[in-house]
């Protein structure tokens, strides 16, 4: 929410209005009602407008509000008739009337009966909230259409906090919101600003699940306003009515929570670390909170949403407001627990093989609607092409190859193997399905519902098709590779030098136009690259198995193929050399470590010595890297090079560790060990065809990591264009704030873009909030399997045993450690957190993690396989990891001493946190990390 207060003062004896001086201070202060005394209204129905009249009732009833008055509609007309503001409204233009409010004194009888009101209650801390006579009624809620001001003290600041709201009436978002160009009066309500420990909503009815009895709590550290923007992760409960006990309960690990930085300025700040994997609320403060909304549900008689904090252990109640959407009733079951997006034969439905292991590492974990929608935009119009690009001859249904199950992304392994059956390497189906598959799924009985591909004639077409294509792949595979690379470099400066925000809707749908089209062309680049290198490995892995026996086992994770030159890797490298730029320039470095991460980058520009930095270091870093970003296919990521902060987080973490470019190379360029004397046993003809494979491994490995640079830009081109609209559309009032872009759907973006048709039309308030609760509900269920066959019922999912002490997963890369766990679940926020030699465990990796793995110990992830981001770099730095644990960050905390074995695929807790008579990780004595033989 909007902290930032109005430059407009207003001093307690501001002078007259243009209508003449107030003649009768005693009606402005009757217009001023202290809530909760003299009834639930204080005799002033109708004028408190929703919010306030709701405070007052829960005031009047005993329950535990904190103090507050509220400035009524009726000293808000009068403002409005002494300002002469009133005689202009009539047919103005909203922003008009906004700007005069702002702009115009406070009349000295009414700026007097605010700051009486105020003064009684001892002029503290106060929240300035707007209260519009629509808000929180049964038919709208009118939340966040009108302005909050958050922890304002002093009379001035109070006035001028009161103008802010009023102005609000006449917002964009509010103007937009209406149904009609005539606004109704506006409330204000003054209340003690309590500074929350733990804030959160409460639902009196679940809004995304029709069981009955259900009390859902979301909680979060600190202030309910990062919850309410989501910017922070909230623990979720559900506490049956009746009994109130706790029936459910997801706990998070918090990292973020908004907090007072400094008197007056509210924003983002880190949990302590103790607070991060606890349970916000205990089981006793749960039932306290239920009782209390089952008084408010009593007193109201309809089910409601209901704001609240915590301090000190005390509980407040901040609003309360009838829930207008009620939950759908169940989806049918093909729709609810299967990928497909259209109905299917009973066979093809039960017997299908869904994976999200592998699909390119941009789709890994939920995504939000925009991202999913933009997946769907993949599907329809790249994806197939996709297919061709890798020979096959007979692309298919482009509604089969991929799926979505609870905000992931899936491919269709059925579907998919039996296309690329028209390929010589895949006629086989179990070579393309076995690299596809966790352990959750035995394939040993398994039938592909589609069956084989046509013999006869078909087969004949599609294999010389296939043949041709390989030919042609072969020889043009590396001046391709060399052509994406020109590519992107031309479209990246081409993009830094366009000023999105001076074209015209007309000029921007071209835009669009022509980033898609590359988009198209870079995926369909990149795939043979991708594909090749995962066959290759796939092959590599089967003749070392075949040939070798048990000296073969996991020798394809130890033989060196000199890949240390990778761009995931070399990023790592040019991350060090940007740092010891920073490090030698003492008036750079100490705006990199004193600054807020947000301030750094225009503190740089700002001064001499950081302007030449930027120059030299930061704009060639990132014309090289700076497009890359987490989960590179969810566009509402930001990229390294829209919010450096990771980049300045992992600077501070190699300065203070002293870490040495030899450090990284010593990593990055193999190690001594068995593979050549292994392969040295074979006859000189396996010899030589392992050596064959492994050197195309590295090849198209090596082209893959230098084309992703280029497919990656291509999505960030896309974002680009949709956040410019969806900056209008915050500024135009149709979205609440920049948060909401996420809740947009992509294919509305191209049709408001393509046509003239009005912005409120194309993108439907219901629609993006129904998006925004479905998202909601796909946050709180449990992580769905990398692999499963039909369909799968989400929420039968259990979660682990608290007390486990040793996990198995997948033996990503070799090697045996002991060390302190590190949880990180925020990338940007945590990187200065993590000390060089500490065990990262965290849920998955990509790309933008890679500078992290070059001072880890080991590396834990609960989804992954062997070609995931997480196991092919960590075998490039021969850091030991062991992936697709499925819950080490639930059973393992930070500061727990653990032992990775990235042989055997375990993960052993041999010491707890809580434990530790050392202290914390990184106290005096305690080593991050020991590696053992």
């Amino acid at each position: 929410m909007d902290t930032h207060v109005s430059d407009t003062t207003t001093p307690a004896g501001a002078g007259e209005g243009p209508a003449g001086p107030v003649t009768d201070p005693a009606r402005h202060a009757a217009c001023v009602v202290t809530l909760g005394a003299g009834g639930p209204t204080g005799g002033h129905r109708g004028e408190l407008g929703g919010k306030g009249t709701r405070l007052a009732e829960l005031s009047a009833a005993g329950l535990p509000v904190p103090p507050a008055f509220c400035l009524t509609t009726a000293l808000f007309d009068a403002y409005l008739r002494e300002t002469g503001i009133a005689a202009e409204a009539a047919g103005a233009d909203p922003r008009t009337l906004r700007e005069r409010i702002l702009g115009t004194r406070m009349p000295a009888a009414i700026a007097d009966a605010v700051l009486d009101a105020y003064g009684s209650m001892g002029r503290p801390r106060v929240a300035v909230r707007s209260s519009g006579l629509r808000e929180d009624s049964a038919a709208q809620s009118f939340a966040g259409q009108h302005d909050t001001v958050l922890d304002v003290c002093g009379d001035e600041d109070v006035l001028d906090a009161v103008l802010r709201c009023w102005a609000s009436l006449w917002s964009d978002r509010a103007t937009v919101y209406r149904d009609t160009d005539a606004p109704d009066a506006l409330a204000v309500v003054v209340q003690e600003m309590i500074h929350t420990d733990v804030s959160g909503v409460m639902f009196t009815v679940d809004p995304v699940n029709p069981r009955p009895h259900r009390l859902v709590v979301e909680a979060c550290q600190g202030l309910g306003e990062g919850l309410v923007s989501g910017q922070v992760s909230s623990d979720f409960f559900v506490v049956d009515d009746e009994k109130l006990e706790v029936v459910e309960e997801r706990v998070r690990y918090k990292v973020t929570k908004c907090a007072p930085l400094e008197p007056g300025r509210i924003g983002m700040t880190k949990v302590d670390a103790a607070a991060r994997s606890v349970p916000c609320l205990t089981h006793d403060q749960l039932r306290e909170l239920g009782a209390l909304a089952v008084r408010i549900r009593d007193l109201y008689g309809s089910e409601q949403d209901i704001e609240w904090g915590v301090r000190d252990g005390v509980f407040h109640l901040f609003q309360t407001r009838p829930i207008t959407t009620r939950p759908a009733a169940p989806a049918a079951p093909s729709g609810a627990l299967s990928p497909y997006v259209a109905p299917q034969p009973e066979p093809v439905l039960n017997g299908t093989l869904w994976s999200r292991m592998d699909i390119g590492e941009i789709f890994v974990g939920l995504m939000t609607p925009l991202g999913l929608s933009f997946a769907r935009y993949y599907q329809r119009n790249v994806h197939t092409d996709c297919a061709g690009a890798l020979g096959v001859r007979d692309t298919g249904e482009a509604d089969l190859h991929m799926g979505f199950y609870q905000g992931h992304v899936y491919l269709n392994i059925s579907y998919s193997s039996y296309l690329l059956a028209q390929c010589l390497p895949t006629r086989d189906q179990r070579h393309f399905t076995s690299r596809f598959v966790s352990e959750e799924v035995d394939l040993a009985d398994y039938e592909n519902p589609f069956g084989t591909f046509p013999g006869g004639m078909e087969d004949l077409l599609s294999t010389v098709h296939w043949l041709q294509h390989t030919a042609r792949e072969m020889t043009q595979m590396k001046s391709r590779s060399q052509q994406m690379v020109d590519a992107r470099l031309y479209e990246f400066d081409r993009a830094r030098g366009l000023d999105l925000t001076r074209m015209s809707r007309r000029e921007l749908h071209g835009e669009l136009h022509r980033d898609l089209a590359w988009f198209h062309d870079m995926h369909i680049g990149y795939m043979p690259y991708y594909i090749n290198a995962f066959a290759f490995y796939g092959l590599l892995t089967e003749l070392c198995a075949r040939w070798l026996g048990s000296d073969g086992v996991g020798l394809q994770n130890r033989v060196k193929t000199d890949m240390s030159s990778l761009r995931t890797v070399e990023s790592a490298k040019e991350v060090w050399s940007v740092a010891q730029a920073a490090k030698n320039d003492p008036a750079v470095l100490r705006i990199i470590k004193d600054e807020p991460l947000e301030d750094i980058a225009r503190l740089l520009r700002e001064d001499p010595a950081g302007q030449r930095f930027w120059d030299r270091h930061m704009e060639p870093f990132l014309r090289a890297n700076g497009t890359r970003g987490h989960q590179e296919m969810e566009i509402t990521h930001p990229r390294w090079i829209d919010d450096p902060s990771y980049i300045f987080q992992m600077i501070r973490r190699y300065v203070a560790d002293g870490f040495s470019i030899d450090d990284i190379l010593r990593r990055s360029s193999g190690w001594s060990d068995d593979s050549r004397e292994v392969l040295g046993r074979l006859p000189m003809p396996k010899r030589q065809v392992l050596d064959t494979v492994i050197s195309l491994y590295a090849l198209c490995s090596e082209l893959r990591e230098t084309t992703r640079m280029s497919m990656i830009t291509s999505i960030w081109l896309v974002r680009n264009v949709v956040y410019e609209v969806g900056r209008r559309l915050v500024a135009d009032g149709v979205l609440h704030s920049p948060d909401e872009i996420a809740h947009l759907d992509f294919e509305d973006v191209r049709r408001y873009l393509a046509g003239d048709e009005d912005a409120v039309r194309v993108f439907d308030r219901a629609r993006i909030d129904a998006a925004r609760r479905l998202h909601e509900h796909n946050k709180r269920l449990p992580e769905p399997p990398l692999t499963f066959v039909g369909v799968h019922d989400i929420t039968a999912s259990v979660r682990p045993a608290a007390d486990g002490a040793r996990l198995e997963g997948l033996a990503a890369s070799p090697g045996r450690i002991v060390g302190r766990a590190r949880i990180v679940e925020d990338l940007v926020w945590q990187a200065d957190e993590f000390e060089a030699g500490e065990i990262l465990v965290t849920g998955y990796t990509d790309a933008s993690w890679t500078p992290l793995f070059a001072i880890a110990g080991g590396v834990v992830t609960d989804i992954g396989s062997m070609l995931s981001h997480s196991s092919i770099v960590a075998r490039e730095f021969h850091v030991p990891s062991v992936v697709n644990t499925k819950d080490a960050t639930q059973r393992i905390n930070t500061g727990d001493l653990i032992v990775v074995d990235g042989d055997a695929g375990t993960v052993e807790v041999v010491e707890s946190a809580d434990t530790d008579p050392q202290g914390p990780p990184g106290a005096a004595g305690t080593p991050a990390g020991a590696t053992t033989d």
